[in-house]
């Protein structure tokens, strides 16, 4: 038995790094890899920023940052260094250790996703082949959503560790939030690994490689990856599921008691969710780096890197074009949008796919029943929203629930008080 099977399983067995087994070289060239993602992956955020200042400014007919740095793109920059020197602030009543531990549990998870992204093909250095990808384990789909369920564990560990009500109540909001628009998500990933047969972000990939109609987009009807991205915004509490900040309270929600770099790591961790979910999006849906490849010498390895970066541009766009566009929803209008419509609709669309993959008859069939049950649904929920709404169990913002009091005889008269004989 090859005693470096379990290393290489973990470390990913369709890299060819790995094929002859491991040594120095090869132990070297993944703390490279590792290097180059993460500072590659820390600029991109950098520009991300300045990127979403300067569109939103466009939108708006404004200038944005363009005093740091050659237009602007340099505020970013000053702006960390700013938060870095900041002073750093402990509440009093809060649990010192958990509170200093929750930043890095929402920023360490988002890096570790976008090590399972393939950036681009197969290439070779000083006669090594390997990927251009961090890792590309087995059961890679299923990493991406371990590492999207731990950064709930900041998120709330945040709230609570700062022993204040406030960053509490914003931390339940956040985590309710994210759990929920998470099993929509994960329904859908189940059907993109229904349809390519594989865990791995490689084989899903390559499921895609042929040409553009074997893009999943395409082949599981566009339903999946719409709910996939209304989720992963929600997941990443961008506009207009923003509502984990509660800028009506007067708060900032679970980091309301965070100062500092650790107040910068939150935000670093959201901006850098927004690059991966992107590169994930690509990855799942859109072909990752596959696209036409030029015949030019010596450049066959670039392409398929500029085709993956100009897709992942694209949905960071469409991230800033929604934050510029959308207004904020209520949380009632979240949770419905969640829980009514996009995990009832997942999880028929599953059924569906499901269906279709063991025989076309099966499909029509489960499409059918699945009809029939939307039917159903959308009838219970039509006909409890008329309920609530004539007999409100909260009654509305300005608003008093009017009900008539019960028959009785009429209560004697009352002599007046002094002021009123006055």
């Amino acid at each position: 038995m090859n005693p470096i099977f379990p290393l290489q399983a973990i470390l990913g067995t369709g890299d060819p790094l790995f094929a002859n087994g491991i040594n120095w070289i090869v132990v070297l060239i993944v703390i490279i890899k590792v290097l180059v993602v993460f500072g590659a992956l820390m600029v991109s955020v950098m520009l991300m920023i300045w990127f979403e200042r300067k569109v939103i400014s466009d939108m708006q007919s404004r200038i944005g940052p363009n005093r740091a740095g050659p237009f602007g793109i340099a505020q970013t920059l000053a702006d960390g260094i700013k938060l870095f020197f900041k002073e750093d602030l402990l509440p009093e009543k809060a649990d010192r250790n958990v509170f200093k531990l929750a930043p890095y549990l929402t920023i360490i998870p988002a890096f570790l996703s976008f090590a399972i992204v393939p950036i681009g093909g197969e290439v070779t250095i000083a006669g090594r082949h390997f990927e251009l990808q961090l890792a590309d384990p087995p059961m890679g789909i299923l990493f991406l959503l371990a590492m999207s369920s731990i950064g709930v564990y900041g998120v709330m560990l945040a709230g609570w560790s700062s022993g204040s009500k406030y960053p509490l109540l914003g931390s339940v909001r956040a985590s309710a939030q994210m759990i929920s628009y998470e099993a929509a998500l994960g329904m859908t990933v189940v059907t993109v690994v229904l349809i390519t047969g594989g865990l791995s972000t490689r084989s899903i990939v390559d499921a895609q490689a042929l040409h553009l109609w074997q893009w999943n987009v395409i082949r599981l009807g566009v339903v999946p990856f719409l709910i996939f991205f209304i989720a992963v915004v929600a997941e990443t509490n961008r506009p207009p599921f923003d509502l984990v900040e509660a800028d009506s309270e007067l708060v900032g929600g679970f980091v309301t008691e965070y100062s500092s770099i650790r107040f910068a790591l939150f935000f670093l961790a959201e901006f850098m969710n927004t690059i991966t979910m992107s590169a994930i999006t690509v990855t799942l849906f859109f072909g990752g780096p596959d696209g036409p490849v030029p015949h030019i010498p010596h450049l066959y390895w670039l392409w398929p890197i500029l085709w993956f970066m100009a897709k992942t541009i694209v949905f960071l766009f469409v991230f800033v074009w929604l934050r510029a566009a959308l207004p904020r929803l209520r949380y009632d209008q979240l949770m419905d949008l969640g829980w009514q419509r996009l995990i009832p609709l997942s999880l028929g669309w599953l059924l569906i796919v499901a269906g279709f993959v063991v025989d076309g008859w099966w499909g029509l069939g489960l499409a059918g029943a699945v009809v029939v049950a939307a039917a159903i649904v959308i009838r219970a929920f039509t006909v409890g929203a008329v309920r609530e709404a004539q007999r409100p169990i909260v009654p509305g913002i300005g608003m008093r629930v009017w009900t008539r009091p019960p028959e009785s005889p009429a209560a004697p008269e009352t002599a007046p008080i002094e002021g009123d004989r006055a």
